[in-house]
């Protein structure tokens, strides 16, 4: 069993359109979304959700009114100024839990809370475990870490080849819980300044962590120049470049059909994800 994470390092480079692809391409796999902050993926494989489950992670004060004296001191040292009129706002609190701490009398407690739900689903195209963190909500490092965990479990029990794992954009907590311990991260980046910053981010982290990485060049054709530096590169810090594809109105069209792009057409676009699914499985088995 082989862990393919599909990064980016910015958002809208179409990470999310190449995965899907890959999991209607891969023949024995489960796919998991780890963009929990804004997950997508479930819009191009259409899940029916079998399973959900609670999320709990983090803390929120709380302040039991009939044993606060209303001394001011929580009010006073919390820097988040979540406590108004003795009550905590649990947007603003951040769960550190000092005004717990410092209370003269213990009438401040912390409480778990709920950040959100996992699933357990069924596609088309296999098993897809995903996730939906809540408005305002944080630790979606731990909820991928999970994500990951329940799917490698559900591998497992099925006896699959792959894991096709979409990741979330950027090179924060939730792409690092994302990346360790996978085998291959397919690094999705486009021809502009800002995908080239931080394609170059991300292959940092994808070095400390000793994750083989290859490139995927998407929208090569909206500048070429820029293509060509990203190729010149990535030779440099030898990482492969899997494949360049061009713009084509053809994936816009998926999107709102609601499939993935290796099945609405086949064309120069499509040639291009079916070559990454080739480069990468002759690079694991090797």
């Amino acid at each position: 069993m082989k862990e393919i994470v599909i990064l980016s390092g910015k958002g809208g480079t179409g990470k999310t359109s190449i995965a899907a692809s890959l999991a209607a391409l891969a023949d024995s796999k489960v796919i998991a979304d780890c963009d929990v902050d804004a997950a997508d993926l479930h819009l191009l494989l259409r899940p029916a959700v079998t399973e959900q489950h609670e999320f709990w992670s983090g803390h929120v004060a709380f302040i039991y009114t009939d044993k606060c004296t209303e001394c001011g001191l929580c009010q006073e040292k919390c820097r988040f100024e979540a406590i108004s009129q003795f009550t905590v706002d649990p947007v603003a609190c951040e769960g550190c839990g000092f005004c717990a701490r410092i209370c003269p009398v213990n009438a401040i407690t912390m409480h778990e809370v709920m950040s959100g739900h996992w699933f357990l689903s069924t596609t088309k195209y296999g098993s897809l475990v995903h996730a939906r963190l809540g408005i305002a909500q944080e630790n979606s490092g731990k909820l991928v870490a999970l994500v990951r965990q329940q799917a490698r479990e559900l591998a497992k029990t099925q006896s699959t080849d792959f894991i096709i794992c979409d990741g979330p954009p950027g090179i924060g907590c939730p792409v690092i819980s994302s990346l360790s311990g996978a085998d291959l991260a397919l690094l999705v980046t486009e021809p502009t300044l800002s995908g080239i910053h931080d394609l170059k981010r991300i292959i940092d982290v994808c070095h400390h962590f000793a994750v083989p990485a290859m490139v995927c060049i998407n929208k090569f054709d909206i500048n070429e120049d820029n293509s060509r530096d990203i190729a010149a590169f990535c030779q440099n810090v030898n990482v492969p470049v899997a494949a360049k594809i061009p713009y084509h109105n053809s994936v816009t069209e998926a999107m709102v059909k609601g499939v993935p792009i290796v099945e609405y057409c086949h064309n120069e676009l499509t040639e291009g994800v079916e070559q990454i699914w080739c480069r990468i499985q002759n690079t694991i088995s090797n």
